[in-house]
């Protein structure tokens, strides 16, 4: 294993959902994905280390970079491509550079988990104003998540856009924690619920204490 690195989030996409691939282009300054594009994200301790994880995959396969951030104490890169088997080779590229094995990331751990039915309208105005995705009106469910490390964000709101009728307000997937809006009626909100708690579950790696203050 490459001394000193951690690995905090390593996950697979098979399918770029609509509204989530196209928040990513709203966000991303690489190349930006397609809708039904496999993905795949990594993150990283130390930050800088993000820079070797790019390196092999773009020598090694034809994924498409769509995001690198290195931010103050992690390091994140998001590649895309409509042919699974490039980015689930680029997954392989990433583990054999720092010597690891899906075994080596963190699990993801939900911090918070919150449904708001039935939201104000001045609450609805504070929401519109921070995100880049879509909108949420009054009346609607709210839901907020919080989970660790940040890259799980991405996981948790395709597996739910796939399984309910949601709207993606925002999606942070760098930093300490990753957070999500999602907004839609009570009953989808529910479903989507079910899905991203299903889906974090069944992640496996290390154990994961939680705290965002170090890689693990």
């Amino acid at each position: 294993m490459a001394e000193g690195i951690q690995l905090r989030t390593f996950t697979h996409i098979d399918s770029l959902q609509p509204q989530v691939a196209a928040f990513i282009a709203t966000v991303a300054r690489g190349f930006l994905p397609l809708q039904d594009q496999a993905a795949l994200l990594v993150e990283v301790a130390p930050g800088i280390s993000i820079n070797l994880v790019t390196d092999a995959v773009l020598k090694r396969t034809e994924a498409i970079p769509g995001m690198q951030i290195v931010e103050r104490a992690f390091g994140m890169l998001e590649v895309h491509h409509f042919d699974q088997g490039q980015v689930r080779e680029a997954g392989q590229a990433v583990l054999e550079a720092y010597g690891m094995t899906v075994e080596d990331r963190l699990k993801p751990k939900i911090m918070s988990s919150q449904i708001i039915t039935g939201i104000e309208g001045y609450h609805t105005m504070l929401i519109n104003r921070m995100r880049h995705g879509d909108a949420i009106l009054q009346g609607q469910t709210l839901y907020t998540l919080e989970v660790h490390p940040a890259g799980y964000a991405l996981l948790a709101t395709n597996e739910a856009e796939k399984a309910a009728d949601i709207h993606v307000l925002e999606m942070i997937m760098t930093g300490a924690f990753g957070r999500v809006w999602l907004s839609g009626d009570e009953e989808s909100i529910a479903q989507a619920v079910k899905a991203i708690e299903q889906v974090l579950g069944s992640v496996s790696g290390r154990e994961n204490v939680g705290d965002g203050k170090s890689a693990g």
